[in-house]
């Protein structure tokens, strides 16, 4: 989805001075901070396969380590250093020792990615200067309000989660986790300018149909908009 939104971008000639992403949206705006064109991103998630992301973790608070993420950016970005991006770029953590959002501008850019993507319970949470940090995504995944804390003045963000108005029959056992993902979109979207939702359907998978199917309702949904995203860019 993040890639169709950054393909619709590069079509409408946009460039933000600032990429503040999340989980996700760390990898893929990582990648575009650093010089490559949407075009090749999405080659890249439409090639990579899911296995490749994640080892076994030798932890016992989590089953994965996250390390092929970090090892993906590092292969895959021109730029190593956050700090020499082409972009302004932060990636957005949380610190487990005080739940605070942390968002990273310097450093390298693979670990930083890594400590964004790394989903508590599952992948093992990322050491960075003595500090332990994971995804923030059930604590603020629309990092709104830190993007303008480091300076954005002007705000699109790109929610990722679930239609849940829209959910399919099946889906009635997800509702309270639905309701409360909207409940932390919902107090850092209002902070924005404009908000962009796609709906990529319900339910996620690994598939390269889905990939397909999520990264073209990323791209039809910010064309949707193109004249509102326009107005936004004029200084």
């Amino acid at each position: 989805m993040h890639v169709g939104v950054l393909k619709a971008f590069d079509e409408l000639g946009l460039q933000p001075d600032l990429i503040v992403g999340a989980s996700v949206g760390a990898l893929v705006g990582s990648l575009r901070a650093a010089g490559l064109p949407a075009t090749r991103i999405e080659a890249l998630a439409l090639d990579l396969q899911p296995t490749a992301m994640a080892n076994l973790a030798l932890f016992a608070e989590a089953r994965f380590s996250g390390a092929p993420v970090a090892a993906l950016v590092q292969s895959y970005s021109p730029v190593r250093l956050l700090e020499q991006m082409p972009w302004r770029m932060a990636c957005v953590a949380l610190r487990r020792r005080d739940g605070v959002l942390v968002g990273f501008t310097r450093g390298d850019a693979g670990i930083a990615v890594q400590a964004s993507a790394a989903i508590e319970g599952q992948f093992a949470p990322v050491r960075i200067r003595g500090e332990r940090y994971v995804d923030p995504d059930w604590h603020a995944p629309l990092p709104v309000r830190l993007a303008r804390a480091l300076g954005a003045r002007r705000v699109i963000a790109v929610d990722a989660s679930a239609h849940e108005d829209r959910a399919p029959p099946g889906a009635e056992r997800y509702r309270d986790d639905d309701l409360k993902k909207r409940a932390l979109v919902r107090a850092d979207a209002s902070h924005a300018d404009l908000v962009l939702h796609p709906d990529f359907g319900y339910w996620v998978n690994f598939s390269r149909g889905f990939r397909e199917r999520s990264i073209e309702a990323g791209y039809r949904h910010t064309l949707a908009q193109a004249e509102r995203l326009r107005a936004l860019h004029v200084k």
